[in-house]
């Protein structure tokens, strides 16, 4: 089957169980069969022991009696034996063949007996060499003697050298390797760091002091390495069962006296999945040649760990595989990492993609209540031009909102407002307001009722529904405006080329819509004269992080003064690219908020009554 543990053709032990025998009756339950990977993985190990008995026994050598020597045939004859002269070496030139460097010492005793002092004799060839290589110029004097080894070489005092010379002495026994850290200045006052692995053995009445550079503080360099990339080796002998390894107990979080596990002891720590991709590989290291297994190992005993693990097998030449040698890694925390950032990378993708579908609905509900500014305005001696530019985050589309109307009366309903928020919450309130305005104004009350009908709207909408706005009425006829302000900016009257705030209504700018309910608004009363131009605008076209509103509003007449220097053509077309030079001009490329304008112009046309 596709997913069953694969077997051999190989001769196997009788003792040694197809993966799928004590499985054949659990009825499929999961327990079952991830241990029957393990059945799998402990056949093949087995199998491979076999083999390599097979090759063993086939390679032995048959033991066979040596030729006995001269010597021992004229032993056996009960000849005797020749004598043999050894001569005896020179001492220094015994020293100068050794290859490591060494240094003869002599300890300096008391008249009791005891150690006062020890004493820089001479050295080897290989330790003159090691000098030259090591030493900083000049820093090894010239021998004249016997002269005290720590006057020689201070620093080395601070070393294990000074326990190792005495117990050497007393014990008569070699003492290290151990490693010594030292620094040695020449003449000049420059100062080497030296590391070195010494070892000090009695040598007659002297003692020798022999070193080489530090192979273990390389090793504890490595290991210190391996420790920090939580990286491990081990080699698993596939004969004996035996392990070898650095870091191995540290990467998988046993304890250092827990003994070392094997491939099956291993799979024992993983979990279902894996143990069936440790079999895998093992099955495919041994039996098809693969050369590198590199698979991600997920433990669940003794804690939930991830492996990078990295096997090569090893074999003698036309023999079978006898050793797994790997390199683990401890990669749980990159896994992880890498598993939130693809978590962060979905929600993300999510969110922009839930983002994009209220915007596709936000603009398409916008694009069906955006007002169209009805024909017969003009018929009543008004030009009307709006622009809606949105913020560009989030859903790109806000709660601006405005409305013009020509009502039954013949009166002129210009209104503008910002409901609170962005997305579909603000696009909501939005509608709501200004379809409730539309209505209400059919019944041809002022323009104070109508604005606190609105508020009324908004409080029963929730906390969260608030909104400003400028609801004004145009009376043709006396070319009066009548307007309200529920907190929202005031508008900017253009006249004669020259641009200024309208006054406020008597009481001031009311609260908010939805703040209130027993809020009462108060009109303003502005006469327009002919080319007279009106704008009520969006907090967003004129707000920037860290001002004031005073002085936003400031800079914003300025700028609306400036843009009318040369006066406005007539038409609404031109109307229209006026207020959009406007908005170009104030907006720029990081708005934070959206930005409406609404400009309404008394064209010329006989005024009727005052």
């Amino acid at each position: 089957m596709k997913d069953e543990p694969v077997g051999t053709d190989e001769t196997r032990p009788a003792e040694a169980a197809g993966p799928a025998d004590d499985a054949a009756g659990a009825g499929g339950a999961a327990d079952e069969r991830d241990d029957r990977w393990l059945q799998a993985l402990d056949l093949l190990l087995t199998e491979q022991r076999f083999r390599i008995g097979q090759y063993m026994a086939a390679h032995a050598v048959p033991a066979c009696p040596a030729e006995p020597s001269e010597a021992e045939r004229r032993r056996r004859a009960g000849a005797p034996a020749a004598p043999v002269t050894v001569p005896e070496p020179p001492v220094w030139q015994l020293l100068d063949a050794l290859p490591l460097a060494a240094m003869v010492v002599l300890p300096a005793l008391d008249e009791t007996g005891a150690i006062a002092d020890f004493c820089y004799v001479g050295h080897n060839v290989a330790a003159r060499r090691y000098a030259e290589s090591h030493f900083p110029p000049g820093a090894l004097p010239p021998h004249t003697g016997a002269v005290p080894l720590f006057d020689r070489f201070p620093n080395l005092a601070d070393t294990p050298v000074p326990r190792m010379l005495a117990e050497a002495h007393r014990t008569r026994r070699p003492q290290g390797p151990e490693s010594a850290e030292w620094s040695l200045s020449g003449p000049d006052g420059r100062a080497v760091r030296l590391s070195s692995e010494v070892r000090v053995a009695p040598f007659g009445d002297l003692l020798l002091v022999t070193w080489e550079r530090g192979e273990q503080a390389g090793v504890r360099m490595a290991e210190a390495a391996q420790h920090l990339a939580r990286v491990c080796w081990a080699e698993w002998n596939l004969g004996d069962g035996t392990v070898e390894a650095t870091g191995l107990d540290r990467v998988l979080g046993l304890e250092p006296s827990d003994p070392l596990p094997d491939l099956l002891e291993l799979g024992r720590m993983l979990a279902p999945d894996s143990r069936r991709a440790l079999y895998q590989a093992v099955h495919d290291a041994l039996l098809r040649e693969r050369e590198i297994v590199d698979l991600e190992l997920r433990m669940t005993s003794p804690h939930e760990r991830i492996l990078r693990f990295i096997a090569e097998p090893v074999r003698p030449r036309l023999g079978p595989v006898w050793t797994m040698r790997a390199v683990c890694r401890d990669v749980t925390s990159d896994v992880r990492s890498r598993t939130l950032a693809e978590q962060a990378m979905q929600e993300a993708r999510a969110q922009r993609e839930r983002a994009d579908a209220v915007a596709d609905v936000a603009e398409r509900l916008r694009d069906a209540i955006v007002p169209r500014f009805p024909a017969e305005l003009g018929r009543h001696g008004v030009e009307a031009a709006a622009v809606y530019r949105p913020e560009g985050r989030a859903a790109r589309v806000g709660g601006d909102w405005y409305k013009t109307r020509v009502l039954p009366s013949g009166q002129v309903l210009i209104a503008l407002g910002d409901a609170r928020g962005h997305g579909l919450d603000a696009i909501t309130l939005m509608a709501k307001l200004r379809y409730a305005l539309a209505g209400l104004a059919f019944t041809g009350e002022a323009v104070e009722r109508l604005t606190g009908w609105l508020n009324l709207v908004a409080c029963d909408d929730g906390e969260e529904s608030t909104a400003t706005a400028i609801v004004a009425r145009y009376h043709p006829d006396r070319a009066l405006l009548r307007w309200t302000c529920a907190g929202h900016p005031l508008p900017i009257l253009i006249r004669d080329r020259e641009a200024r705030l309208l006054d406020p209504p008597p009481s001031g700018p009311g609260m908010p819509l939805g703040v209130w309910t027993e809020e009462a608004y108060t009109a303003a009363e502005t006469l327009l004269h002919p080319g007279d131009v009106v704008l009520l605008y969006s907090d967003g076209l004129i707000e920037r992080r860290g001002s004031d509103l005073d002085r936003d509003s400031s800079r914003l007449v300025r700028a609306v003064h400036d843009s009318a220097r040369d006066g406005i053509p007539p038409g609404g077309e031109a109307l229209d690219a006026y207020i959009r030079r406007l908005v170009d001009r104030l907006t720029g490329p990081h708005m934070q908020d959206d930005a409406t304008i609404l400009a309404f112009r008394l064209v010329g046309r006989d005024v009727v009554g005052g």
